[in-house]
């Protein structure tokens, strides 16, 4: 995810991704996962990343699961990258879905969400933003998800500009934040952030209430839109 001479991308080397298998745990490689049908939960962080993409051509690819298959293209649409993303299940399946992405950021960055998007933090409380995690560092051990509800659209703010804007008419839109500040794993914990749009109210689909998940349409399919700007 590169604009000008910047890779947001954050990645670290992990050997267990040579061998995953689906059912596996979440090996943390980095980058940009598709989370579906859930972050939290069983599967761990969903079925889609420990599966092989088909390529449909330079800019187009799906993966197939047992209940889903997610097609995904990328494109340019005045200088922002738009990722079309379509769905293909039983009509009425519930899911969460999140671009799970793990961004390279400094100690002073911070997380710029609409004042007031009430958000659910890890801890169990509801807070309104900003709160002291909208601060994504400097490492203190600390390690804390939140998700920002019904909000469509975040920037991260470390010297340039990150904008994430998701689009997804009648589904639930969220955004939720991974701010690990070397507080996990207990062996070995190390730095990463995850600002993740969604799809959904709640990290584990298990525990989404009426409201808190995407419901596939009477049709079966289901599309939504991703956009991404950088200044």
């Amino acid at each position: 995810m590169r604009a000008g001479d910047r890779e947001w991308l954050w990645h670290r080397v992990e050997p267990a991704r040579l061998t995953v298998q689906p059912g596996d745990s979440f090996a943390d490689a980095g980058g940009l996962e598709e989370c579906i049908p859930t972050v939290r939960g069983k599967p761990d962080h969903g079925e889609a990343w420990s599966r092989r993409w088909l390529s449909l051509g330079p800019d187009a690819a799906r993966v197939d699961a047992d209940e889903f298959t997610l097609y995904r293209v990328f494109h340019t649409d005045d200088e922002a990258l738009v990722v079309s993303y379509r769905l293909t299940a039983s009509p009425g399946w519930p899911f969460v879905w999140a671009a799970h992405a793990l961004l390279d950021l400094s100690p002073s960055a911070v997380l710029e969400a609409p004042a007031g998007t009430v958000t659910r933090v890890d801890d169990g409380s509801v807070e309104a933003w900003p709160t002291p995690l909208a601060s994504l560092g400097p490492d203190d051990g600390s390690a804390t998800g939140a998700i920002l509800i019904d909000c469509p659209q975040v920037t991260v703010a470390d010297g340039e500009r990150l904008t994430f804007t998701l689009e997804a008419p009648g589904q639930p839109v969220s955004v939720a934040l991974w701010r690990n500040l070397r507080g996990w794993p207990a062996a070995g914990p190390y730095r990463s952030i995850g600002v993740e749009p969604m799809l959904g109210r709640v990290f584990d689909r298990a525990e989404a209430g009426p409201g808190d998940a995407a419901i596939v349409p009477p049709s079966g399919v289901l599309e939504w839109q991703l956009r991404v700007t950088s200044a």
